[in-house]
C-alpha cells in the first residue's frame, strides 16, 4: 500500500489468549488472583519498609523502589487484561497503546537498573564492608536510584519516539494481550530501520551494561566468599545475597526466554512466555524477599505484635 494511500488506525484489536468461554472465565480468575497477590505483596513490602525502623538501609530503600516499579508495571498490563477477559472488547485506543509502550518500556529498563544497583550494594556489602556505611550514603542511594529512573524514562521516550514515526495500514490486530514494542514494528507497513535500530540501540547499551553490573558484582562476591576460611563466614556472607540473586535469576531468565528464545511454532506457548516475564515475575518478587529474608519476617512479626 502506497504511504500516501494510508489510513492510519486509531484502534488495535489484541487477541488475547482464546475466545472460548470457558477457558476465558478459568483465565480470569486466575489472573486475577495473580493481579491480588501482586498488589497486596508489593504494596504490603512498599508499607513494611516504610513503617519499620530495622529496614531503614540502603538495601531495602532499593527494595522499595522495586516493588514499586513491579506494582506499576503489573497495573499497567493486567487490569486491561482482566477487562477484556469480562467486557469481550479486545480494542485498545492508537494513543492507549502508545503509553502503554511508553510505560512498560520505562519501568522495565528501570527494574533493570534497579536490580544492577542492588548487585552493586551487595559488592559493597560483601568486599568492602569497612567503608559501606560510606559508600552507600543516603546521598548515594538516592543519585542510584534517581539514574535507574531516568534511563528508564530514555528507554521509554526512545521507544515511544520510534513508534510515532511508524505508520500502521494495513492491519491492527496484535497477536498479543498487551501493546509491545516489537509486534507493533513488526505490524507496521512503513520503513522499520529507524525503529530496528533504537530498539536494538536501547537493549545494547542499556540492557546490556545494566547485565554486565550484575554480572561483574557477583563475580567480585563469588570470588570474595571463595576466600573467606570459615564455613560459617561463607554461609553468612553468601544468606546476604541469596535473595537478589533469586530475584536477578527470574527477571534476567524470563526476560532472554520471553526475547531471546526462537520463536515457538505455537503462538499460544509464546503468549506464556511472555506471561511469565509480564505478570507472574512483579508477583514472586516480593515473595521471595518475605519467604528467605529473616529481617523481613521479624519486622513483619513486631509489626504484627504492634
Amino acid at each position: 500500500m502506497a504511504e500516501g494511500n494510508c489510513t492510519q488506525v486509531t484502534e488495535f484489536i489484541l487477541t488475547g489468549f482464546t475466545e472460548d468461554l470457558v477457558t476465558q472465565i478459568t483465565l480470569f480468575l486466575m489472573f486475577l488472583l495473580t493481579y491480588l497477590v501482586t498488589i497486596l505483596g508489593n504494596l504490603g513490602m512498599i508499607l513494611l519498609i516504610r513503617a519499620s525502623p530495622q529496614l531503614q538501609s540502603p538495601m531495602y530503600y532499593f527494595l522499595g523502589n522495586l516493588a514499586f516499579v513491579d506494582l506499576c508495571s503489573s497495573t499497567i498490563i493486567t487490569p486491561k487484561m482482566l477487562v477484556d477477559f469480562v467486557s469481550g472488547e479486545k480494542g485498545i485506543a492508537y494513543a492507549g497503546c502508545v503509553a502503554q509502550v511508553f510505560i512498560f518500556d520505562l519501568l522495565g529498563m528501570t527494574e533493570c537498573f534497579l536490580l544492577a544497583t542492588m548487585a552493586y550494594d551487595r559488592y559493597v556489602a560483601v568486599c568492602h564492608p569497612l567503608v559501606y556505611s560510606l559508600v552507600m550514603s543516603p546521598r548515594c542511594c538516592f543519585q542510584l536510584v534517581t539514574g535507574s529512573y531516568l534511563m528508564g524514562l530514555a528507554n521509554g521516550m526512545g521507544q515511544t519516539i520510534s513508534l510515532s514515526s511508524l505508520s500502521f495500514c494495513s492491519s491492527s490486530v496484535i497477536d498479543l494481550f498487551f501493546c509491545d514494542i516489537s509486534s507493533l514494528i513488526s505490524l507496521s507497513t512503513s520503513d522499520k530501520t529507524i525503529s530496528q535500530i533504537i530498539l536494538r540501540t536501547s537493549a545494547s547499551l542499556l540492557g546490556v551494561s545494566s547485565s554486565l553490573v550484575v554480572l561483574v558484582s557477583y563475580m567480585a562476591i563469588i570470588s570474595t566468599i571463595l576466600s573467606i576460611s570459615s564455613a560459617e563466614g561463607k554461609r553468612k556472607a553468601f544468606s546476604t545475597c541469596t535473595s537478589h540473586l533469586t530475584t536477578v535469576s527470574i527477571f534476567y531468565g524470563t526476560s532472554i526466554f520471553t526475547y531471546l528464545k526462537p520463536s515457538s511454532d505455537s503462538i499460544r506457548e509464546d503468549k506464556w512466555s511472555v506471561v511469565l516475564y509480564t505478570v507472574v515475575t512483579p508477583m514472586v518478587n516480593p515473595l521471595i524477599y518475605s519467604l528467605r529474608n529473616k529481617e523481613v519476617k521479624e519486622a513483619l512479626r513486631r509489626l504484627i505484635e504492634r
